[in-house]
């Protein structure tokens, strides 16, 4: 039987192989950063139409009826989109459904302006719904009327006719995925074609082992969560991983990017995420931060690496940075990320950060700020070092920093996990093994020797507040002591045999010398052993 990580990969394969096959149709027509708009798109499109049969078909199993004809019929029609915007928030009406759209192309009937109508269709459906901030502007990345895809709509017709039909034999929402569909898409396209992609995915997209980590610490002792914020959130995919260990009421995020917002909104959805069940805000987290007046149970972030901010003065009076008696430099935003996260961390919340090691290190105002969250509040619970190499985009080592307001002791727990992984060809991987050995040894909060350490406060006071990782774990393998006399009578020994081999090869030479065809060469080896 597969484990999740090879099932993960083989999943993963099989999408990387259809996108390839799918930019070779589109690459001669834009750059990578263009059509992966689409592609993403009509991925969403698809799911969207595909939830919408679903609650179809369980809505009128007792009927005999098909969706098409219970539309024709009014009272029907009605009580259909009474029940589908309340359950789903949207509605994709027959002729619009993505199968439909795939028979027409089959049949040659289809036309791009038909795929134009049917997205105005689903967002025009949401108009005055509790759904309708979900779903405003979701499709605005994805322009059909675009000339790169061609110079008139029957050559646009014949590109995105292509595209769909290879979308259509994907493996989809309803099968075993073991996979963030949108979030790897994103990342595969990033990664094959950089050059014109301008972005990082790395900044936005969590590895699947990393994200468990996370997960798994915020989740420890709880099975259900009220809340799960994310200020970072990316595509999304760490919330929905918190979603996959606990049963989470209701997920909040705020990513700065509009295009990657929006994916984090479809991915919600295309999670079988209730439109009433997550909050995603689309804005600059520590400029204009959302949510100031909640708390959250679970906070996980993987914020852009040592980014700039504005560090304006006036944030010595913002409720989240005050107190610590320093700000975060402008150079350097991964201690404000941390400031914000622990402000909307509730009391008997945990939160997980993933940050560049020079968190645990860098001094001047970062150091007062480590040493305050230390000293004087006594949040920081756990460090873990993270091998290098495994995020998309970036090859420095991580560590993940665990913290939370009420902890009974205050001692930090370290863990080196830098050397616990498999190389892979571009990107190392964490294994399911390592992944389960981080967080039980994090659950246990035990000592393992040259693995993980239970520092006292005396030890991070005696280390000036430094959380650099080998100062707690000794990782050191000290080579074993030569036995010098041992080594001697080896030498011996070799040299003996040495000798009788030479004096049995001078033997048998001696032996041939009546070839005359080979005295010469037998006289020059003679020659190279007496020597």
């Amino acid at each position: 039987m597969m484990t999740v990580t090879e099932k993960q990969r083989q999943q993963q394969a099989e999408l990387h192989k259809r996108l390839w096959d799918i930019a070779n149709d589109l690459r001669g027509n834009m750059d990578a950063s263009e059509f992966r708009n689409y592609i993403l798109g009509l991925i969403f499109y698809r799911f969207l139409s595909e939830k919408t049969e679903d609650v179809v078909n369980d809505l009128l199993k007792e009927d005999e009826l098909s969706y098409r004809e219970a539309w024709e019929d009014e009272e029907y029609r009605e009580a259909l989109q009474d029940e589908l915007t309340t359950r789903i928030g949207y509605i994709v009406e027959p002729k619009y459904l993505f199968s439909r759209m795939i028979e027409e192309i089959e049949q040659g009937e289809f036309d791009i302006e038909k795929l134009s109508e049917a997205i105005s269709a689903v967002e025009a459906s949401t108009l005055g719904e509790a759904s309708e901030d979900d779903f405003t502007h979701l499709f605005d990345d994805m322009d059909l009327t675009s000339s790169r895809l061609g110079n008139n709509v029957s050559a646009r017709t014949k590109l995105i006719s292509k595209v769909m039909l290879n979308l259509s034999t994907l493996p989809f929402v309803h099968s075993d995925l073991e996979i963030d569909m949108l979030g790897d898409a994103y990342e595969y396209m990033i990664g094959q074609f950089a050059a014109t992609a301008g972005k990082k995915a790395g900044e936005f997209y969590t590895p699947q082992q990393v994200s468990k980590i996370l997960a798994e610490i915020v989740t420890t002792g709880k099975k259900n969560l009220r809340n799960v914020y994310d200020p970072t959130c990316g595509s999304g995919s760490l919330l929905l991983r918190v979603g996959k260990h606990a049963n989470v009421r209701h997920f909040y995020g705020q990513e700065y990017n509009s295009t990657t917002y929006n994916l984090a909104r479809m991915n919600m959805l295309l999670h079988d995420v209730n439109y009433k069940a997550f909050t995603i805000e689309n804005g600059d987290t520590l400029e204009e931060p959302a949510f100031m007046d909640m708390k959250f149970e679970a906070v996980v972030a993987n914020p852009p690496y040592s980014a700039k901010w504005s560090a304006d003065p006036s944030f010595n009076d913002d409720e989240r940075f005050s107190g610590y008696g320093k700000l975060a430099p402008k150079s350097k935003a991964d201690f404000a990320f941390i400031q914000h996260m622990v402000h909307y961390l509730a009391d008997n919340g945990t939160m997980a950060v993933v940050l560049p090691h020079g968190v645990l290190f860098r001094g001047a105002g970062e150091g007062t700020i480590r040493k305050y969250l230390i000293e004087q509040k006594n949040y920081l619970d756990a460090v873990i070092g993270l091998p290098a190499n495994i995020f998309f985009g970036t090859s420095i080592p991580t560590t993940i920093l665990v913290l939370k307001k009420s902890r009974e002791t205050d001692d930090v727990l370290f863990i080196d996990a830098s050397q616990s992984f498999e190389k892979g060809k571009n990107q190392n991987h964490l294994t399911d093994d390592d992944v389960k050995k981080i967080v039980e040894t994090y659950r246990n909060r035990e000592e393992i020797d040259k693995y993980s350490h239970v520092a006292l406060r005396e030890e991070i006071e005696e280390n000036e507040y430094n959380l650099n990782i080998p100062r707690y774990v000794d990782t050191f393998e000290e080579e074993e002591p030569v036995d010098i006399k041992a080594l001697h009578e080896e030498i011996k020994d070799i040299n003996k045999e040495l000798e009788e081999a030479e004096a049995s090869l001078l033997e048998m030479l001696d032996e041939l010398e009546g070839d005359e065809d080979g005295l010469a060469l037998i006289e020059a080896t003679k020659e190279v052993f007496r020597r």
